[in-house]
């Protein structure tokens, strides 16, 4: 026989089955609720500010000079006799370098010295009135002048005698007193002769032509002494172009020696930069041929003025640089850093943690997985952090960027993908 289901358990049963659909609709509910609200959480990456020295530089490239370079040129055209140094070598100073063939300059001396002679030589006569013999002839003229003008004197005296006693006529008198001043004439032209031959634009010739001759002897001798290459202080050979017996002409570059235990810097930044270049500033210097290697140095002079270079106005700077062990060579390209400022203990963010609107700066403080902007007032920066004087404390947690790319706004909720 057939069992009668009871009502009272029928009800009991649907209300059972209510209840567990009604809980499982309702963490379905929940599931999704937290599902959506993971979906709208922005993953950012994060930092955190922290403490720590920042140092505000200013890069640019730049120049190696010598400061004390010492090089010589041949004077004239020659050849290359000997070449006593290597390229590298230390030399001292007064030590021989390099000796040019000196033939020509010789012949050039003896033949500025025998023109000297010989205008000394025309000097003296013109001073003397006339080379030795003719001193002396022009002497004996001048005693036969001077018996030739006693006698017309005697011859004078004695016709005006014989006028006065009627013996001489006036014609003879007038005779006698023009043999007298013809013969005191001739006296008068040798002496002079013997003393002011030569006129004053003669003597001013001749004594030029001494001058050339001796300025023709001191340049031939001059020319002598550059053919010994010496150097004037000590350094290294850094550049020799010759060797021995090869010619070269006039003005030719023969060797080039520096002391090269500090050298000179020549760079240029851009005008933004200007203002902030002090001299004594320190700087780092590289170079890309000696990686891992820095050289320190000093800024020496600022620009003073900006100048167009291609598409930039630049200005120019020079530094003294510290070259021990001689390993920075003159004329290579380096890469400079100049220290223009240095902040110790600051409280510093990275770059990209800073916006700006309306030229205020800020950044989004991440609190409780929310974006809150803080306006902050910033200091020094270098090419990655950024310090922070006003509006943040230490450890605060800011936002770089959206790993979707979605711009950063205030309200924003977030999930810290970096710290």
């Amino acid at each position: 026989m057939a069992r009668q289901q009871n009502p009272e358990d029928s009800w009991y049963s649907r209300m059972n089955r209510l209840w567990i659909v009604l809980a499982g609709v309702v963490l379905l509910v929940i599931i999704l609720a937290a599902f959506m609200s993971r979906r709208r959480e922005v993953p950012v990456r994060v930092a955190k500010a922290d403490r720590e020295t920042i140092t505000a530089t200013v890069q640019t490239n730049g120049k190696i000079e010598p400061i004390n370079s010492f090089e010589a040129h041949s004077p004239a055209a020659t050849a290359v006799r000997r070449v006593l140094v290597h390229e590298g070598q230390h030399v001292k100073a007064g030590q021989l370098l390099v000796v040019l063939d000196d033939a020509g300059f010789r012949s050039q001396a003896a033949r500025a010295k025998a023109q000297i002679r010989g205008a000394e030589a025309d000097l003296n006569a013109v001073r003397s009135g006339g080379t030795r013999e003719e001193v002396l002839t022009t002497e004996s003229q001048l005693t036969a002048a001077k018996t030739e003008r006693d006698a017309a004197q005697r011859n004078l005296k004695a016709m005006q005698a014989l006028q006065q006693r009627g013996a001489a006529s006036a014609g003879e008198v007038a005779d006698a007193q023009s043999r007298l001043q013809t013969a005191q004439g001739q006296v008068t032209l040798l002496q002079q002769k013997l003393t002011s031959r030569y006129s004053g634009p003669e003597v001013a010739k001749v004594q030029a032509q001494e001058e050339d001759a001796k300025a023709a002897y001191a340049a031939a001798q001059e020319l002598l002494q550059q053919t010994n290459v010496t150097a004037p202080h000590d350094g290294l050979v850094y550049y020799l172009p010759v060797h021995a017996g090869q010619f070269v002409g006039t003005g030719d570059l023969l060797v080039q020696v520096a002391d090269l235990s500090q050298v000179q810097l020549r760079a240029f930044v851009d005008e933004p930069d200007v203002g902030r270049l002090q001299s004594g500033q320190p700087v780092k210097v590289t170079w890309d041929a000696l990686p891992g290697m820095t050289w320190d140095g000093t800024v020496k002079q600022v620009p003073t003025t900006v100048v167009t270079l291609g598409t930039r106005n630049v200005g120019q700077f020079t530094c003294l640089v510290n070259n021990p062990g001689e390993k920075l060579l003159p004329n290579v390209n380096v890469n400079v850093s100049i220290v223009t400022a240095q902040h110790e203990n600051v409280l510093t963010v990275p770059r990209e943690a800073i916006h700006q609107d309306d030229g205020k700066r800020f950044v989004f403080q991440v609190i409780d997985g929310e974006l809150k902007r803080r306006d902050v007032q910033t200091s020094l920066s270098n090419l990655t952090r950024m310090e922070v004087t006003q509006g943040l404390q230490d450890g605060a947690v800011v936002a770089l960027s959206a790993d979707n790319q979605q711009p950063l706004k205030p309200g924003m909720s977030v999930r810290l993908v970096q710290e």
